[in-house]
């Protein structure tokens, strides 16, 4: 039923990782590519992120790691001039590229078909005015609301609204520029900043405290429609979706309720005209049954990936396939592989995903959640209870807790105003309010949320409280323990000998009927081993890592085991093999037959994306289960992020949507009874499990389990390095402030401190004089031996440079040196890379090489490892190294098209493996990785760059010189060529000598330059004409560089820190987060303003060669 004139097909991808658009992009994009390869159809993609699946050998047929912006696009479709475009499966960057494109006629011109949606579907949904039209049409209600064009209207139109009202930007992702305004004052701040990001903003009433609900659904072009998924969010409206715990299917809707929003949501998309898949986001009030709908997303959103996952129903896919003109009726449900895609799944399960956020990482921000999402990445848990799915996701967030209940007590001095005004750790606030006597009434008064869900953790609150009675009562009870002080002191020399009463205590457990129903009840709710035995009070006798063994060893004894289920979108009605799986504690049989054959590899996955650790390493899973399957292994992976490929039905032999804890893998291994286990591809989390399943005897396939610790372990891994005479810069771990300053005395300022136990997220600082010193540690509080801080000497002007390897047995197969750009003390995970190095010492590459080839001997390495080298005038120190797969694997094996993962897989899986014949010097060209910064999104934090990691996510962009690559990489993470003004305050003497060069480019191109004090007088000095302009700090001067930023004078800020004192923190802080908040472009690195100073003042888009991938040979 499909058109048949359609051969080749360009897909827009959503460009770098951010906060609001983020891996889900990379897994539907992957699902519409693999759709289109079935049919025989030639793809062409635009995506600059390097890191991503979808941008991999044998997805697309053509790859450009190009801006997705209409200039680049338009050159891509006059060189390879597409029949069909696809717009609706990079998230809101490809919308609005294409709804642009569409406007100017450039698809009208080359005769490029919209497939999919319709584009004037796509603007009818996407602005408000035309929106509110059409659902007037069908009766169907919507939010209050006016669009207005000038901050003048929108005071007038929430005055007649009534505060308090909602702002929001049109056409932008995930509530960026939104937020709640009780008043004028609060109003006109926030329209500021949402006309920085659109031209047009909404003013809405708010309906805070109704229950939001969102329904997936798919229409094709002969009107015939389903809805595929519905879900509800845990918390009340105001808190943005993204930010929101969701749980689907929904569970407190009436069936009455659940019929009238389906019915509506399939009158909207085919009133609209939606071919594809959309979703419905409507505002439910449940006492008097009013509905609003909120908006409609006519592409897919960042739930489609959560709905494909929480269903088995590949949406992406099936929206692919209706893109070409098929009908609903043609196509088969790839997952279940005997329904037709025109069925609803049904769930015997529910599903819930909680976001992760990362806020600790970054100065002042603000932590309240509203309208604006902030969160970095999500997991999805499956269970068959309430219960145990949410206490499984709180695990698998890895913020530390390890559930509901049971955690290290967070410190809450105002209960009520921490459940009124809700921050990433609310949850826990409700466990705590629990604790403290309050009900669900009450604290369903304060927070709004459905007393259906407060209900449900209120019975994990009493069951924890059964184990808590239960401990005191055996401990009390005369027959096992004769002193119940010895129960409750920590127990010393002189109290009972503890092996007996540990022993008598877990005997006593092990031999009563109670027990064993209360811990069955607990594993039904989520439990997990460790909760319960800190729950039982284990910690009195053991350390946690044994009390979970202990706990481990007595349930299955008891014959308490957890049983895997299969997603079979059937809710079993129907027969249906999946490879979907999942593990609980509510069944009393496997679904899955185990053959015991030893020929599984499980590959442990990275979890919830976060700053740090984000789709490069789906990619590098990806690998490895590709390699795996082809060397005629059974695939099986573990991971538990819906936004990932490497959780995509077809990827695995057996996919484990499940905890990357210990308890659940050693589960899931004794099952599999596997060859082998991979653990270093997924980032730090599987490579944390390294020492641990190793003590059971798992086979960790690679390198060893205790050379995994041998240079993880800062003291075994430097006493390494001075054994085979190995430098690294000098450092100590130190308990006491008198031993600090004896240390820094010696080594000079600036130093590296990092605390070992960290309270305000501060982890890592640069410290440069002794007032910032003081400063930090008071920060870092409790300095003592249980604490030591890690003071190191910090090298500065010092290159960063990393090699990315391969080794068999200790032998280096094959390599990649790169070379950041910026100096040292700017992480490696936001630095600006360059690949292959283009400014190194021919004498510092062999050196490193020879460091990296000893090192690698010594910790006998067979697999993927990364070394972090600091290097300064030929001299080389060692900073850290990993023996897992790094951020910038794929970044590397693409630029020098040798799949790294796909040789250490190998390596792993001992198939001989030949060294490759290519070498990094051989290449024509440049690689340059750039960081992509979502401050925008993060009210209040300081859009400065230091050791902790900032950035979510990167692009990788090539060209035939630096200037080339780096033009398209800067374009590509959002930078823009500024047209007129620049204003610069430019740090320290020595980063104003470094910025001169590219100051007096500036001048010579006819910018016109502002600076701020040292700077302009500096510039002054060596001849170069700019204008002063004044801090806040000087209110009286004019001109006023703040007041510049807000009437939009200004193009571009290049703003340097000198150093962390308060005052220049201030000024500083000021001009850098009105930059952000305006969406001006700024650069706070001057290595990094340089070199984009003199690409784009050496050369303009048009000098940019439009070259796939594949014709960088």
């Amino acid at each position: 039923m499909k058109e048949n004139n359609i051969k080749k097909v360009l897909l827009l991808g959503s460009g770098a990782l951010k906060i609001g658009e983020a891996g889900e992009f990379d897994y539907s994009g992957s699902q519409a590519l693999k759709a289109l390869k079935e049919e025989g159809i030639h793809t062409v993609l635009i995506n600059p992120n390097i890191a991503t699946v979808q941008t991999s050998e044998g997805v697309a047929d053509q790859i450009y790691f190009l801006p997705v912006t209409p200039y680049f696009v338009e050159k891509v479709i006059e060189k390879e001039r597409p029949d069909g475009v696809m717009l609706a499966f990079g998230g809101q960057t490809a919308l609005n590229c294409g709804v642009e494109l569409y406007k100017k006629g450039v698809f009208e011109q080359y005769g490029v078909k919209v497939l999919g949606t319709p584009v004037q579907a796509v603007i009818d949904t996407e602005d408000r005015e035309i929106f509110v039209r059409k659902l007037d049409e069908i009766n169907v209600k919507t939010i209050q609301s006016e669009a207005v064009e000038n901050a003048e209207d929108a005071r007038r139109a929430a005055a007649e609204l009534g505060y308090p009202v909602i702002v929001r930007a049109a056409y932008a992702l995930g509530g960026l520029g939104s937020g709640f305004c009780d008043n004028e004052e609060e109003l006109n701040v926030l329209v500021e900043k949402a006309f920085s990001f659109s031209p047009q903003v909404l003013v809405e009433k708010s309906l805070r405290g109704w229950k939001e609900v969102e329904y997936e659904v798919v229409r094709d072009r002969f009107d015939n429609c389903i809805t595929v998924c519905n879900m509800e969010n845990f918390d009340p409206l105001g808190i943005h979706t993204g930010e929101s715990i969701v749980i689907a299917p929904s569970q407190t809707l009436s069936n009455t309720d659940y019929h009238k929003l389906r019915e509506l949501a399939i009158r909207i998309i085919r009133h609209i005209g939606i071919v594809g898949e959309c979703n419905v986001q409507y505002a439910y009030d449940p006492e008097s049954e009013d509905y609003r709908v909120i908006e409609v997303n006519a592409r897919l959103s960042r739930s489609s990936a959560l709905a494909s996952k929480a269903t088995g129903y590949p949406l992406a896919f099936v929206a692919a396939k209706l893109g070409l003109g098929y009908g609903l009726f043609d196509l088969k449900n790839s997952v279940t592989k005997t329904t037709s895609a025109f069925f609803e799944p049904a769930l015997d399960y529910v599903v819930c995903k909680i976001p992760r956020w990362d806020l600790g990482k970054f100065h002042g921000v603000d932590k309240e959640l509203g309208s604006s999402m902030k969160s970095v990445g999500e997991v999805m848990a499956i269970g068959r209870t309430f219960e145990e799915a949410i206490q499984k996701g709180l695990r698998m967030i890895g913020q530390g807790m390890h559930g509901f209940v049971e955690n290290k007590e967070l410190v809450i001095p105002d209960i009520d105003k921490a459940l009124r005004e809700p921050t990433d750790k609310r949850i826990f606030v409700i466990s705590k309010a629990f604790r403290a006597g309050y009900t669900v009434e009450q604290v369903h008064g304060l927070t709004k949320i459905d007393r259906w869900f407060l209900e449900k953790l209120m019975n994990i609150m009493n069951t924890s409280k059964e184990l808590h009675e239960y401990s005191e009562a055996v401990c009390h009870s005369k027959t096992v323990c004769h002193s119940t002080a010895a129960c409750h002191s920590e127990l010393s020399g002189d109290s009972l000998p503890l092996a007996l009463s540990k022993e008598q205590f877990l005997h006593s457990v092990r031999n009563d009927k109670t027990a064993r129903e209360l811990l069955r009840k607990a594993k039904i709710q989520g439990f997990s081993d460790l909760q319960i035995a800190r729950a039982l009070g284990l910690e009195r006798y053991m350390d946690s890592e044994d009390g979970i063994l202990a706990i481990r060893a007595l349930r299955k004894s008891m014959g308490i085991l957890p049983v895997v289920k299969q997603i079979d979108t059937l809710a079993a009605e129907y027969p249906a093999q999946t490879n979907y799986l999942y593990l609980t504690y509510s069944g009393i049989a496997n679904d899955v037959h185990y053959l015991g054959d030893r020929k599984s590899i499980v590959v442990l996955g990275s979890g919830a994306y976060r700053i740090g650790s984000s789709v490069e390493f789906d990619w590098c899973g990806v690998q490895a289960l590709n390699t795996i399957r082809k060397e005629g292994y059974r695939s099986v992976m573990i991971n538990y992020n819906p936004e990932t490929v490497s959780t995509d039905y077809d990827m695995c032999d057996r996919l484990y949507f499940d905890e990357l804890t210990f308890e659940r893998v050693m589960d899931i291994l004794e099952l599999e009874n596997p060859h082998g286990v991979i653990v270093s591809t997924g980032g730090q989390i599987p490579n944390n499990l390294a020492m641990r399943l190793d003590a059971q005897n798992v086979p960790i396939l690679g390198t060893s389990a205790k050379s995994i610790d041998n240079a993880e372990d800062r003291d075994k891994f430097s006493a390494m390095l001075d054994r085979i005479g190995v430098d690294q810069p000098e450092w100590r771990a130190l308990t006491s402030l008198e031993d600090i300053n004896a240390f820094v005395d010696k080594v000079g300022f600036p130093v590296l401190v990092r605390p070992s136990y960290v309270l305000s997220g501060a982890a890592m600082n640069v410290c440069s004089n002794q007032e910032e010193l003081e400063r930090f540690l008071q920060l870092a509080a409790n300095v003592s031996k249980k604490h030591p801080v890690v003071v190191s000497q910090f090298i500065e002007h010092a290159k960063e440079v990393e090699m990315d390897a391969v080794a068999q047995n200790g032998e280096i197969i094959a390599y990649a040196i790169s070379e950041h750009i910026e100096f040292a003390g700017v992480h490696s995970g936001d630095a600006t890379i360059q690949f292959p190095p283009q400014k190194l010492y021919v004498e510092t590459v062999r050196r490193i090489k020879r460091i990296s080839r000893e090192i690698a001997r010594e910790l006998n390495i067979s697999g993927p490892f990364n070394i972090q080298y600091l290097a300064k005038d030929n001299d080389i120190k060692v900073i850290e190294c990993n023996l897992r797969a790094s951020r910038s694997f794929p970044f590397v094996s693409k630029v020098l098209k040798i799949n790294f993962i796909e040789l250490a897989t190998k390596v792993m899986l001992g198939i001989p493996v030949q060294k490759p014949d290519k070498n990094l010097f051989d290449l024509d060209y440049v690689g340059i990785k750039a960081s992509q910064f979502s401050f925008n999104r993060l009210q209040k934090a300081d859009p400065v760059l230091g050791v902790d990691m900032a950035s979510t996510g990167e692009v990788g962009c090539i060209g035939s010189d630096t200037s080339c690559a780096i033009l398209k990489a800067m374009l590509s993470v959002g930078y823009r060529i500024p047209q007129k003004n620049i204003l610069l305050s430019t740090g320290t003497p020595k980063q104003k000598v470094d910025m001169l060069s590219a100051a007096r480019m500036l001048q010579k191109k006819g910018y016109k330059l502002f600076a701020t004090g040292g700077s302009s007088k500096f510039l002054t000095e060596n001849g170069v004409e700019n204008t002063r302009v004044y801090w806040p700090s000087e209110p009286d001067m004019q001109p006023q560089a703040l007041e510049m930023l807000h009437k939009k004078e200004i193009d571009m800020v290049v703003n340097i820190p000198k150093n962390l004192t308060a005052g220049e923190l201030d000024n500083g802080y000021k001009i850098r987060r009105a930059a952000i908040d305006l969406n001006i472009p700024l650069i706070t690195n001057a290595r990094l303003a340089s070199a984009f100073i003199n690409a784009f003042c050496t050369m303009t888009p048009d000098d940019l060669a439009i070259k796939s991938w594949e014709e960088y040979k």
